[in-house]
């Protein structure tokens, strides 16, 4: 298997958000990638300019951070054009790997306005090289910029970032430097496109805890009223928890709860209700078993958010 190493460059709409075409916000104008071996030898390079045909003008931002003309990008490529000599490039066996999480989602967003055939798996799995490098690093929650890794493990810097290929290379370069065995578990998933049934929705276990991929409801409501939510099972053993703190939640985005497993403990669980680029609901949740000190920190969050709405419903009545 190979390993893509891919990083997009986008345009947005240079008279400001609220002129932007929500269906794509960000419009790609470079594809840079290096393909790595399994032994992660470089083995190529693909490096594409693409023509705007939605924001034709250069976002003052995107101007100051990228070295291109105008000119350069108008004698690009279309789009599908370009997105079919990828493909081709990455030909059939191969793993994309990202600094960070969001490349992936921009990139079917475009294929997705432009008419392009989304032919990647379900789910599509990916590594993110920003994660794994905090997981081997930090404590695996920092998200570092690609530029201050690079310096932190005092590597040449010989290209400008914020080009496309440029922070390829830089990515690449980075995973050459790691154990990439010893955290490839961890594993990403992209949720642009969402299960569609029951049968489809992804339970994903890794090490330290399990992920839950719902499939899409039409409204958050039936997302949160998904059964699969009512029962707890431990990720480590299978065996269902005993619930001692229900599901709560201050801001209806994040939700959190307490279970308890006969054989492992404290279980905690973390929810979030997303929608997708489809306008469906998904419920992503993840499973984890932790121990007093975590536990209390869910009862701490609980009480806090009680604390809070006492502290509203004084205020009104007075």
């Amino acid at each position: 298997m190979n390993y893509i190493v891919m990083d997009l460059e986008w345009n947005q709409c240079p008279k400001g958000k609220e002129f932007e075409n929500k269906k794509l916000p960000f419009e790609i104008i470079e594809i840079g990638a290096v393909k790595l071996d399994s032994s992660f030898n470089v083995v190529g390079e693909f490096d594409r300019l693409i023509r705007p045909q939605l924001y034709t003008k250069l976002h003052h931002i995107v101007k100051e951070l990228l070295d291109v003309s105008s000119e350069e990008l108008l004698a690009g490529g279309a789009f599908p054009e370009v997105m079919e000599e990828f493909l081709e490039w990455c030909d059939e066996d191969y793993m994309f790997c990202i600094w960070g999480s969001g490349d992936l989602t921009e990139l079917q967003r475009n294929m997705n306005f432009f008419g392009v055939e989304n032919k990647f798996p379900m789910p599509f799995i990916f590594y993110d090289i920003q994660k794994f490098y905090s997981i081997l690093y930090e404590d695996g929650k920092i998200r570092r910029s690609l530029q201050s890794v690079i310096e932190a493990m005092h590597l040449s810097e010989t290209e400008e970032f914020h080009r496309a290929i440029n922070d390829a290379r830089y990515t690449a370069h980075v995973m050459q430097m790691m154990d990439i065995e010893g955290v490839k578990g961890y594993y990403s998933i992209d949720c642009y496109r969402i299960p569609y049934r029951r049968s489809q929705e992804i339970h994903a276990m890794y090490d330290t805890y399990e992920k839950y991929i719902s499939r899409g409801f039409r409204t958050r409501e039936g997302a949160l009223a998904n059964k699969e939510l009512e029962v707890c099972r431990c990720h480590k053993c299978g065996n269902v928890c005993k619930e001692l703190i229900p599901w709560f939640s201050g801001n209806t985005k994040v939700y959190y709860a307490l279970y308890q497993c006969g054989q492992h403990g404290y279980v905690k669980t973390r929810m979030r209700v997303k929608q997708a680029d489809n306008g469906r609901y998904y419920v992503v949740r993840i499973i984890k078993v932790t121990d007093e000190a975590g536990a209390q920190k869910i009862r701490l969050k609980q009480q806090a958010i009680r604390d809070k709405r006492k502290e509203r419903r004084h205020h009104t009545e007075n």
